[in-house]
């Protein structure tokens, strides 16, 4: 059984936008075609970037490659250890903190979070779900991908086609079938009311 977690919106948003919702019950037997993994990336490499400076980076892991489950057991922490080693891919969204010249980048994170955002939305319209995991060990994953200090991890995303909620177990299970809620548009409105 999958919980309905389309959006409930004020006004109306693209379908592709109001359906994503980040589940962590992946089918563990779906591997991303080429075409699908290239598309994803592809989409992040096209999103709008600050002068152009283009600071993300990212590594694309397969399920069938041994880092993937390096990067589970090593580079995650808590229950997301017990639900990502499913997803299809993984895909390590990190930053260049300082420019070719050595000055720092502070436009950096923005960047590349518009970069996930664009990688989020392309996997949704090809069928698959994404998740990003905040618990990381930043400096494992940094270790396992051989990057220097120049080299900021940002988050991880699982890639991959979702799975009955049925196949997790506790908190992963709960708030997999949690209801999908936000905050009403008033409470996050700085000034402006549409």
């Amino acid at each position: 059984m999958q919980p309905n977690k389309i959006a409930i919106t004020a006004a109306p948003i693209a379908p592709v936008l109001a359906e994503r919702w980040s589940p962590r019950s992946f089918n563990k037997d779906y591997l991303l075609t080429q075409h699908e993994a290239l598309s994803i990336l592809e989409a992040g490499r096209w999103a709008p970037s600050s002068n152009n400076l283009q600071p993300w980076r990212f590594a694309y892991i397969s399920k069938t490659d041994e880092l993937h489950g390096a990067i589970c057991e090593k580079g995650l922490t808590g229950f997301n250890q017990s639900w990502a080693p499913n997803a299809s891919a993984l895909i390590v969204v990190a930053v260049q903190v300082n420019t070719a010249d050595g000055k720092e980048n502070t436009g950096r994170k923005y960047d590349a979070g518009l970069a996930a955002s664009m990688m989020v939305v392309q996997a949704q319209e090809l069928g698959l779900h994404t998740h990003h995991i905040g618990g990381l060990v930043r400096e494992e994953i940094l270790e396992l991908l051989k990057l220097d200090s120049n080299y900021e991890i940002l988050t991880v995303i699982a890639v991959g086609k979702v799975a009955p909620a049925e196949e997790l177990q506790g908190p992963a299970f709960e708030r997999e079938v949690a209801p999908r809620v936000r905050l009403e548009l008033d409470e996050i409105m700085l000034y402006g009311k549409p």
